[in-house]
C-alpha cells in the first residue's frame, strides 16, 4: 500500500503545472507553485504535522518530532516548481508496470520515443514500473519525484513504520529552477543542523560537488525603423543578437561539447524584436572564479559585435545564481559519511557523482546550512522525454529512513 501511496503522490503532483516563470515579477514567478504548496501543506498537517505552514513566499515548513532527542536536527528539501524549458501545462503521465525492455514509444508525439540506446540505465529496470511522459510535455520529475518521496517519508515516520529518529524538518521552496529557490528561505524558523536536497536521478548517487552559477543577461538595442526606409538607418537587434551568439564557441564551452568537469556558456533565452532583443545565458564551472573569464568573454564579444552593428548597443548584466556545494560542506563534515553508511546498510552501492547544475542545496550549504543532494528515480529532466522510476523512489523512501536512524544516534554538535 506504501509503494502504491508513492505512486499516486507522485501522479498527482506532477499534473499540477508548477513551470516558474519569469525571475523578478512577482515571487513565485508562476501561480501553480501556490497551489502545489497549498496541496503538500494540507497533506502534511491532515498526516499529524501540526506545524505545517506555506508562508508568504509559497515556501512549505513543518516538523516531523521523532522521539530521540540530543540528536542533528535534519531537513528534507525538495522544490514544487518546474524548468521552463518545456511545458509542464496539461501532464499526461503513462505508467508503465513491469517494464520488460526497449524502446517506449510516447502516445502524444510519435517522433518522441525514449530509447534505450539513450537511457542505457532501461538495461537495469526490467520489471520495474516506470512513468513517463506522452511526449508534449515534461514530466515535472524534477523535482516532483523528491516532493513524493519526502511526503511518504513523512507519512511512514507518523505512522511508525520507520525507525526512530529524531526531528526531522520540511522544506518545500519555489523557482528552484530560475535560480531563487532559497531567496525567502529562514534558517532560523527551519531550524536544522544538516540537510539533504531529494532532487537527483536514478538511484544511488550522492551528489556533494555542482556547477557554480551565474546568469548573463545581454540586452541588445538597436534602431528601428519602418523596412521600407531602413536603408542605412535600421540597426536590427535581432541581427546583433544572433551574431553574438554565433560567436560563442561550440568546439569547446557549450553544453553539447562538454562533459565530467567541463564548464560551458549556454545561451538558452533569446526574446525581443528588431529595437531590443535579449539574450540569457547560463554560466557553469566547477570554478567558481572561472565564471568570471566567462563573463569577460561575453563583453569582449559584445565590443566585437558593437564595432560589427554600428550604431547598436549592447549591455552584459551577470547575476550570481548558486556556487558549488563543496566549498561549504566542511561546516558538518557526517553529512556525506552518513549518507554513505547508509548505502552500505542497505547492501546497496554508493556512487559519488558532481552535478553538471545545480540544487537548491548549493545556496543553503553557501548560507551556512550543509545540505548534500540524493538520487529520486528522475531521468532525463527538463524534456518531453522525461521519465522517473517508481522503484528507485522507493529505494529513496528506505535511504532516506535509513539515514534517519543513523543521524539519529549522532550527538548534536551545534
Amino acid at each position: 500500500m506504501s509503494r502504491e501511496r508513492l505512486l499516486q503522490r507522485f501522479l498527482k503532483y506532477t499534473q499540477i503545472d508548477t513551470t516558474a516563470g519569469h525571475p523578478g515579477g512577482k515571487y513565485p514567478s508562476s501561480d501553480g507553485q501556490l497551489v502545489l504548496g497549498k496541496l503538500l501543506t494540507d497533506e502534511l498537517l491532515q498526516m499529524g504535522v501540526v506545524d505545517a505552514v506555506q508562508d508568504e513566499h509559497g515556501l512549505v515548513y513543518g516538523t516531523v518530532q521523532g522521539k530521540v532527542m540530543d540528536c542533528p536536527v535534519v531537513a528534507l528539501n525538495s522544490h514544487v516548481d518546474t524548468s521552463p524549458e518545456t511545458t509542464g501545462k496539461n501532464v499526461k503521465p503513462q505508467v508503465i508496470e513491469d517494464y520488460s525492455g526497449g524502446d517506449i514509444p510516447l502516445p502524444g508525439d510519435p517522433s518522441k520515443v525514449i530509447t534505450v540506446r539513450e537511457n542505457p540505465e532501461l538495461n537495469d529496470l526490467h520489471g520495474c514500473t516506470l512513468i513517463t511522459t506522452d511526449g508534449t510535455t515534461l514530466l515535472g520529475g524534477d523535482d516532483k519525484a523528491g516532493i513524493a518521496v519526502i511526503m511518504e517519508v513523512a507519512q511512514r515516520v507518523l505512522e511508525r513504520k520507520g525507525p526512530e529518529i529524531g526531528t526531522l524538518k520540511i522544506l518545500f521552496t519555489c523557482d528552484e529552477e530560475i535560480g531563487h529557490g532559497v531567496d525567502h528561505v529562514d534558517l532560523a524558523k527551519l531550524g536544522a543542523d544538516v540537510c539533504y536536497t531529494l532532487d537527483g536521478p536514478g538511484a544511488n548517487e550522492l551528489n556533494e560537488e555542482t556547477f557554480s552559477a551565474d546568469l548573463a543577461t545581454v540586452t541588445v538595442k538597436g534602431v528601428n525603423i519602418h523596412p521600407s526606409i531602413g536603408k542605412g538607418r535600421m540597426v536590427n537587434a535581432i541581427r546583433a543578437a544572433g551574431a553574438l551568439v554565433a560567436k560563442l564557441p561550440t568546439d569547446r564551452l557549450s553544453p553539447e561539447t562538454t562533459d565530467q568537469r567541463d564548464g560551458f556558456i549556454h545561451p538558452y533565452i533569446v526574446e525581443g524584436g528588431v529595437a531590443e532583443t535579449t539574450v540569457q545565458c547560463l554560466l557553469r564551472s566547477f570554478d567558481t572564479d572561472e565564471l568570471e573569464a566567462q563573463a569577460q568573454l561575453i563583453r569582449d564579444l559584445a565590443k566585437e559585435v558593437e564595432g560589427d552593428f554600428p550604431g547598436c548597443e549592447i549591455k552584459v548584466t551577470i547575476t550570481q545564481q548558486y556556487r558549488n556545494l563543496r566549498d561549504g560542506l566542511e561546516k558538518e563534515p557526517r553529512a556525506v559519511p552518513i549518507a554513505e553508511k547508509a548505502h552500505r546498510a542497505l547492501e546497496r552501492p554508493c556512487n559519488k557523482r558532481v552535478i553538471r547544475g545545480g540544487t537548491d542545496g548549493s545556496q543553503l550549504t553557501a548560507m551556512g546550512l550543509p545540505t548534500p543532494n540524493l538520487s529520486t528515480g528522475q531521468h532525463n529532466p527538463h524534456s518531453p522525454l522525461e521519465w522517473a522510476c517508481l522503484d528507485e523512489m522507493e529505494q529513496a523512501v528506505e535511504l532516506v529512513l535509513k539515514m534517519l536512524e543513523l543521524w539519529a544516534s549522532e550527538p548534536r554538535t551545534t
